[in-house]
């Protein structure tokens, strides 16, 4: 059977000589695998580049009863990035958000309109930013935590949890921003130096990590780390 859903690609991977296995958080039916064949020869109908990470699609796919890989029968862009692709510091964060999502989205398998919502906008006002966005994944984590049902109150209530498996030491001036963090939301701008958002995102992480274990080395983050020093 036919469905139509909003999609928002996650990753793929090669297939064969010509075809890909791309992973998309869909609107009606959360992350799925679709399989996509010779997407990669020159004289391809879909085109690769619909394929990259957190590329926006409008699709009319099959949905199999059984669940396993599906197939796209049509796939088109549905906001193509204006800044995204293009800029070093927004397509590194993108690269990031993307292998995180990958990995806590996994077990999403069922509508979450929500969530899906939260996301789709999310990106589009991220594209949309010309300045004040190097905080952005951070602020996107502390939302998205929430629409997966364990975000924390304050500064203290994150860090007594993360204690236990992470020992952390965090200055009082740290503390305050990350309580900064916690209160805000995507169009708040927080003044963070580099220090300050690594030391942020390493609490973060750990206190995503320690509520989903499906997320556990993240590849993105040492060329993250660079693009933001």
């Amino acid at each position: 059977m036919l469905h139509k859903s909003r999609g928002i690609v996650l990753n793929h991977i090669k297939y064969g000589e010509s075809s890909v296995i791309v992973h998309i958080y869909t609107e009606k039916f959360g992350i799925q695998s679709y399989i996509e064949n010779g997407v990669r020869k020159q004289k391809a109908k879909n085109k690769i580049a619909l394929f990259q990470p957190l590329t926006l699609l409008e699709l009319v796919v099959y949905k199999k009863a059984s669940g396993g890989i599906n197939r796209i029968s049509e796939i088109k862009c549905l906001h193509p990035y204006q800044s995204i692709p293009y800029q070093i510091t927004k397509s590194t964060i993108g690269i990031f958000i993307a292998e995180i999502l990958n990995n806590l989205l996994r077990g999403e398998e069922e509508e979450n309109p929500g969530m899906f919502d939260f996301i789709h906008e999310s990106l589009l006002f991220f594209d949309r930013q010309n300045h004040n966005f190097f905080n952005f994944h951070l602020q996107f984590l502390n939302d998205l935590s929430m629409y997966l049902g364990f975000s924390a109150a304050n500064a203290e209530e994150m860090i007594n949890e993360v204690k236990p498996y992470h020992p952390t030491k965090m200055n009082i001036l740290t503390e305050a921003k990350l309580d900064e963090l916690l209160s805000s939301n995507l169009t708040d701008e927080l003044k963070l130096t580099g220090v300050e958002r690594r030391a942020l995102l390493s609490i973060i992480i750990q206190f995503f990590q320690i509520h989903s274990n499906s997320l556990k080395e993240i590849k993105s983050l040492k060329i993250l780390h660079e693009v933001l020093s």
